[in-house]
């Protein structure tokens, strides 16, 4: 069953629809959108969600891992990157995760069309050195071919804030910048902080959800829907995650 909060998600959408495209591959803090393409990034590093303008261009940190769970496919920013860098670690029925390069994890079975609704629950288990971003996308396809992929994303960081941007290829664009919500958490002292997400795909919008409280909605039209969902993970964190849950 939907739920709908028709008074909130009205106001949301026209205030969303303000995000403007920046055709960058990378998820700068920057109030505006930039208006030129960002320049390629160095070997070893990446202009993935950091949210730090000149400070996104830290090198990857290998964990030394073995790349993501049995039956799930794992796939980096950047080719160059090596998704054995990231360690993933079942626990309990969730993953802790050590990155590594920055990624995307799915499985071919977490694919939905039309109106459903996905969840997943994101803790954060260490504070970075700068803010680095975790989440979810959706509206996944071509994922295995990076100059073909197509998806949407919606992603958080310690800080309180999110970002919602959408992939074609080796660029993005962004649909709302970062934003600060009270109802999205700050880490704590201790650099932790946990947030359940939540997507759900209406027949015109949709609506990001955090710890049950809504935080953005989109035009659908804005935002790819059909396809493979899955996790999205900044490089240099460590997170424990659960996995895509999808509904109808």
């Amino acid at each position: 069953m939907y739920k709908f909060w028709s008074l909130t998600v009205l106001a949301l959408v026209a205030a969303c629809a303000k995000g403007k495209a920046d055709g960058t591959p990378a998820d700068t803090a920057s109030a505006a959108p930039a208006t030129a393409a960002a320049p390629a990034a160095a070997p070893g590093a990446t202009p993935a969600d950091t949210g730090m303008k000149g400070m996104n261009m830290d090198a990857d940190k290998s964990a030394s891992g073995t790349g993501v769970p049995a039956g799930y496919t794992g796939v980096t920013d950047h080719p160059d990157a090596k998704i054995t860098d990231a360690k993933y670690t079942s626990n309990g029925g969730r993953w802790e995760i050590q990155t590594g390069p920055a990624h995307i994890t799915f499985a071919a079975k977490d694919s939905a069309k039309g109106q459903y609704q996905l969840s997943t629950t994101i803790e954060q288990l260490e504070k970075p050195k700068h803010p680095e971003a975790y989440g979810v996308f959706l509206g996944g396809t071509n994922l295995t071919d990076p100059a073909k992929q197509k998806y949407g994303y919606f992603v958080l960081r310690g800080t309180g804030e999110y970002l919602i941007k959408t992939r074609d290829g080796e660029n993005t664009t962004t649909v709302v910048n970062w934003t600060a919500n009270p109802k999205i958490p700050k880490e704590d002292a201790s650099g932790k902080a946990t947030y359940k997400i939540t997507a759900h795909v209406a027949p015109d919008t949709v609506h990001f959800i955090v710890n049950d409280n809504l935080v953005a909605a989109v035009p659908k039209s804005k935002f790819p829907t059909d396809g493979v969902a899955g996790i999205r993970v900044n490089h240099n964190l460590h997170i424990a995650v659960t996995p895509i849950v999808i509904s109808k």
